[in-house]
């Protein structure tokens, strides 16, 4: 049975798609974002020890050349993801859909739905195929938390499950995707029409960072992929604003974004066709 690396489950959350949902966040990205948020997701833990050493509360030990947590001893300071040099987290449960959904289970009577986001949860696609099996069985909606490099166009079973994708575009064009991510766009765009088209567009996410990212060719670039679509539907483009927490030292020169020049996005967006937009 695979189990896929889990880093954490929120069982009550409301930015995570509409309602009250549950949110599995899985370990591992390809992506490697610059202004990334949560950095200790990106990498798979490569078991240096270095945290070991670290841990205050002695719940990270080495056995036969790995690194083991006791949750039971854990007091979440997260001394060992500040002190990991690879950009991962040696707090991660490897569990299968089924013991995902034990966890769940007991919330169905609060919850609207279930939204797997990571790292990227695309990349643990049989988990979260099964899962959300389960979750429509029991009458709750899904959601995929995407950075859009998934091929969706040729996974018409995992389209089936989902409800809605949150897409995030974080760029314009490809010199600029590839200096923030490492990864073409290419990908990213097709999907933003291809989704759309195929009515499983949940919303479209862009980090604003004034300077650093052309944020106003971004929406423009959004808007003209999604304008055959932007009459019937209403598609929310969430507009979120850059914050230093949590993010990598070497990062931290990025400029974050004031409410004035958030507006002025947010009016280019109204310009452009959207009507739902939101600023977080």
């Amino acid at each position: 049975m695979y189990r896929a690396p889990v880093n954490k489950i929120i069982r009550s959350s409301i930015v995570d798609g509409p309602g009250n949902r549950t949110a599995v966040f899985f370990q591992s990205c390809n992506f490697n974002c610059r202004y990334c948020h949560n950095p200790e997701t990106i990498h798979m833990c490569v078991h240096c020890g270095r945290c070991t050493e670290s841990c205050p509360a002695g719940a990270l030990r080495m056995a036969e050349g790995k690194v083991v947590w006791d949750k039971e001893k854990c007091v979440s300071c997260d001394t060992c993801i500040k002190v990991c040099p690879n950009d991962a987290s040696p707090k991660i449960t490897y569990m299968s859909a089924a013991q995902i959904w034990e966890e769940i289970e007991d919330d169905l009577p609060f919850i609207r739905g279930i939204t797997v986001s990571g790292g990227e949860c695309t990349l643990q696609r049989d988990t979260v195929v099964e899962l959300f099996r389960l979750a429509k069985q029991n009458g709750l909606t899904t959601l995929l938390d995407s950075n859009g490099s998934y091929d969706f166009q040729n996974d018409l079973e995992l389209l089936e499950v989902s409800d809605g994708v949150m897409l995030d575009v974080k760029a314009d064009c490809e010199e600029r995707h590839r200096w923030l991510t490492g990864q073409s766009i290419s990908t990213v765009l097709f999907n933003l029409d291809y989704l759309a088209k195929m009515n499983k567009l949940e919303e479209v996410r862009t980090v604003c960072i004034p300077g650093a990212l052309e944020n106003e060719k971004t929406i423009s670039k959004v808007a003209e992929i999604l304008s055959p679509y932007l009459k019937e539907k209403d598609i929310r483009y969430k507009l979120i604003k850059y914050r230093h927490f949590g993010v990598r030292e070497k990062y931290q020169d990025f400029r974050q974004p004031d409410e004035e020049y958030m507006e002025h996005l947010k009016e280019l967006a109204l310009e452009k066709g959207f009507r739902n937009i939101v600023i977080i």
